[in-house]
């Protein structure tokens, strides 16, 4: 590993630990603050707006301008709104904040480009499941420390913890290197991306897999809360498990071949569906969160498929349109899961089970074999 993505790496990590302090906490936040289960299904679903809408763009101008600039960019605009939701007074400012934070979700195409180009000898598949790894871990400390403060002091004071790890990571990311921007013939152009039939495909492929994993996770932590009573320090010992499961998932699957790796994550968030609806005590439901750490990897491993189907020079691009298909899921699917809870808060499970089955079998049929054995 070169030193860049050693200061990448200690940077993620830092940020997860940051970030995992109140991920699992942002729907019950929301309730705190006023908001009812549908109007927490359309504010995450706005948030998943914000997050998609920038994906293209973001990767477009890291294959022009570079993908550190938009690296620092994404670490700096993150560092600003995790502040405003620390010190939001009322919902409005707080959905400000939140809103702007998830506009940070940009940096995923340039993230993963420039580990791509970092790598090495690496595979693809492997050296992007590897730095997610790094961020993951800092997910297991985050949630069972935001889940003690919450019980100790309240809820906002995690955002203002979350935000002060933040400022390190913040500081960390700006020792990454530049790197020079990739060409190509042009004598010899790629093909076009909007003609490129097996990546078309694929995108097709993974943004069913993608609603069918995220469709039962935006309300899980109310359903624990509210209808098997689990207390804030309970449900953050289960994000722990989660960021855990991520880590330990990363480095397992992200070991194996992209394709097989990609339907065996959408089989642990199966379990994770299933274990929420039908487990019975707290260590089944950390049982599920640990396997929800497929849904994380899954996505990075859609990346790695894509990266083979694409010429070097469209990477930033290709990787902003993957994103952007990952991302779709995470507008449509919280209005849904919250119309889904509003009639019978157990419906979201046996439906997203249904949807799961679905898209595993359209994944096992149709993704593309690898045409390399670089990813």
């Amino acid at each position: 590993m070169n030193l860049d993505l050693i200061w990448l790496a200690v940077s993620l990590f830092t940020w997860g630990v940051g970030e995992g302090m109140f991920f699992y906490f942002q729907p019950l936040y929301l309730q705190q603050l006023g908001a009812q289960p549908l109007a927490i299904g359309v504010i995450l679903g706005a948030a998943g707006l914000a997050m998609t809408v920038t994906h293209i763009p973001a990767g477009h101008l890291a294959d022009r301008i570079g993908r550190r600039p938009m690296l620092w960019a994404a670490w700096l605009i993150g560092l600003l709104s995790a502040w405003l939701m620390a010190l939001a007074p009322s919902l409005p400012f707080f959905v400000a904040g939140l809103l702007l934070y998830n506009v940070t979700a940009f940096v995923s195409s340039p993230l993963s480009s420039y580990v791509t180009a970092a790598r090495g000898r690496w595979p693809v598949g492997r050296a992007l499941t590897l730095i997610s790894a790094t961020f993951n871990l800092g997910m297991v400390l985050g949630p069972f420390t935001g889940g003690w403060i919450a019980d100790t002091f309240t809820l906002r004071t995690v955002y203002f913890a979350a935000a002060c790890f933040f400022v390190i990571s913040t500081a960390l990311v700006l020792f990454l290197r530049s790197q020079p921007r990739d060409g190509h013939d042009p004598d010899a152009p790629p093909v076009n991306l909007l003609s490129n039939g097996r990546y078309l495909g694929f995108l097709i492929i993974a943004f069913i897999a993608m609603f069918a994993m995220y469709l039962p996770q935006p309300l899980a932590s109310n359903f624990l809360q509210n209808e098997r009573g689990l207390s804030f320090s309970q449900i953050g010992l289960l994000g722990t498990f989660g960021g855990l499961g991520n880590a330990l998932l990363s480095l397992g699957l992200g070991a194996l071949n992209a394709r097989l790796g990609f339907l065996l994550g959408q089989i642990c968030v199966a379990l994770f569906a299933f274990l929420i609806w039908r487990g019975a005590g707290v260590p089944l439901y950390a049982l599920g969160y640990f396997l929800l750490g497929g849904y994380r990897v899954a996505r990075s491993l859609a990346v790695a498929q894509a990266r083979a189907l694409v010429h070097q020079s469209q990477m930033g691009l290709a990787y902003g349109i993957m994103e952007t298909v990952n991302s779709l899921p995470i507008i449509l699917a919280p209005p849904l899961a919250g119309y889904l809870y509003h009639l019978n808060p157990e419906t979201v499970y046996p439906v997203s089970l249904a949807a799961l089955a679905v898209a595993f079998l359209v994944s096992l049929l149709f993704t593309p074999r690898p045409m390399s054995t670089d990813n």
